[in-house]
Formats: C-alpha cells, structure tokens, sequence
C-alpha cells in the first residue's frame, strides 16, 4: 500500500508506477538506479515537449540523460499507460 497520501488520479497514478514496476528503481524523491520521479519533474518542467519525450523513454528505455546507467525499455505498458505515467511524474513538481 502506499503512503505518499494523494488523492484520485494522483493516487491511481502512483498504483500505476507501482503495478508496472517503475518504483523497483524510481523513488518519489532519492535516487535508487534512475533518479528521483520529482527530479525528473524539474530537469524537465520548463520543456513543452517534456509529456512525448518521457511517453517514448518509458516505452522504449533510454541511456545518458541521467548518467552511464540504462533505463530498460518497458514493453509491457501500452502508449496510454506510459503517456498517463508521463504526465503524473511531470505534476510531481
């Protein structure tokens, strides 16, 4: 169960990050293996193309932005599912 105590779509978000394993190496705010879901939140509030940007990173994974250590592609999550994660982790600001 979470505790972060949000409310709604905010809280159907976080089941989702939890359900798709996005918290196996993302946490709410300290890193694990990727950075912090707040830290990605900042880098990119300013960057009108941030939703698509992070829709794609999720689906297909990615390496650099963040340093030497890969984000796997997620195959398992439809475009919807990743688009939704997106845009719950850019509100985290």
């Amino acid at each position: 169960m979470l505790s972060w105590g949000w409310p709604g779509a905010a809280l159907a978000d976080a089941v989702l990050s939890q359900q798709k394993n996005c918290t196996a190496c993302h946490a709410m705010e300290g890193a694990i293996n990727g950075p912090s879901l707040k830290a990605v939140a900042q880098k990119y509030a300013s960057d009108r193309t941030a939703p698509d940007k992070l829709t794609q990173r999720i689906l297909k994974g990615g390496v650099g932005v963040w340093g030497p250590v890969p984000m796997p592609a997620n195959p398992q999550l439809s475009e919807a599912e990743a688009r939704r994660l997106a845009q719950w982790i850019l509100g985290l600001r």
